[in-house]
């Protein structure tokens, strides 16, 4: 398993924790469901797309074929990622009370989440491209392609 890879499954795994406690703390006080965005971004955006990149980024390269394009952007994935969720869920609970402080912390999270989600994109996708060249070059019997890691 590569070395990032736990690290999206733990920090899938925290944030379902805190959506879970989060959403648990919302039965208990009612007054509090203006901190839904906050528990739904926690559990979908954390949970469940975490976990989807953890395990996307595990098997997609070797169902591709090839190793994965830029092996130092997961990391920055997981970091910016993690960051830009962490000041999407800070806005959503400072926004009812402090409207603008709220909205900016909010957008500079979405922007920094967003660019941690196209990051997997574009090394997938290259990643995927690659392997479609090393497999189209095996058919012709020309050498493979390498990978450059730059």
């Amino acid at each position: 398993m590569d070395p990032y890879v736990p690290y999206f499954i733990k920090s899938s795994l925290a944030w379902l924790a805190g959506g879970i406690s989060l959403g648990v703390a919302m039965a208990i006080h009612p007054e509090w469901v203006i901190y839904r965005p906050a528990h739904m971004h926690m559990n979908l955006l954390g949970f469940v797309t975490m976990m989807i990149f953890g395990v996307g980024y595990q098997l997609l390269p070797r169902l591709g074929g090839s190793a994965l394009r830029w092996r130092w952007m997961p990391l920055f994935h997981l970091w910016i990622g993690n960051i830009g969720l962490a000041l999407m869920v800070i806005g959503f609970l400072v926004r009812p009370s402090i409207q603008g402080a709220g909205q900016m912390t909010l957008a500079v999270g979405g922007v920094s989440a967003a660019t941690g989600a196209l990051s997997f994109v574009i090394n997938i996708w290259r990643t995927l491209d690659l392997g479609a060249a090393r497999r189209a070059a095996m058919l012709q019997g020309r050498p493979m392609p390498t990978i450059n890691q730059d």
